[in-house]
């Protein structure tokens, strides 16, 4: 469970360390990748807790997410529309419920365990 949330900071850490500077244009997209990658993250970390975790599903889902809402972004260029406020959107109620729900997950599983020390 903790592999993902190390990479994770793994990445920042060395993103700050770079010298990579991204063009002023492709800041939509990545925008996007970054949401679809931080939602995939917290619905596995999710799905984990669930006991339902599947690795096929975590990457098939990681890759799908950000294709959609890459393309959904490059649509909206070409049509001068902002779509990807449209992922930007999607993305972000889905990280917010599933902090949500990872929350509730693990405030129970506390509780659980702290009833079990008191008895």
């Amino acid at each position: 469970m903790w592999l993902p949330i190390l990479g994770l900071l793994l990445g920042v850490l060395l993103g700050l360390m770079s010298e990579l500077r991204i063009p002023p244009e492709y800041s939509n997209y990545l925008s996007i990748a970054i949401l679809a990658a931080l939602d995939t993250l917290l619905g596995g970390i999710r799905a984990h807790l669930q006991n339902i975790y599947d690795e096929v599903v975590f990457v098939s889902g990681f890759f799908f997410n950000i294709i959609l809402a890459a393309s959904l972004a490059f649509l909206g260029v070409h049509l001068g529309v902002d779509l990807y406020l449209v992922a930007l959107f999607a993305f972000g109620v889905r990280l917010f419920q599933n902090i949500a729900v990872i929350r509730r997950i693990l405030i129970s599983k506390w509780s659980s365990r702290e009833k079990k020390l008191k008895k």
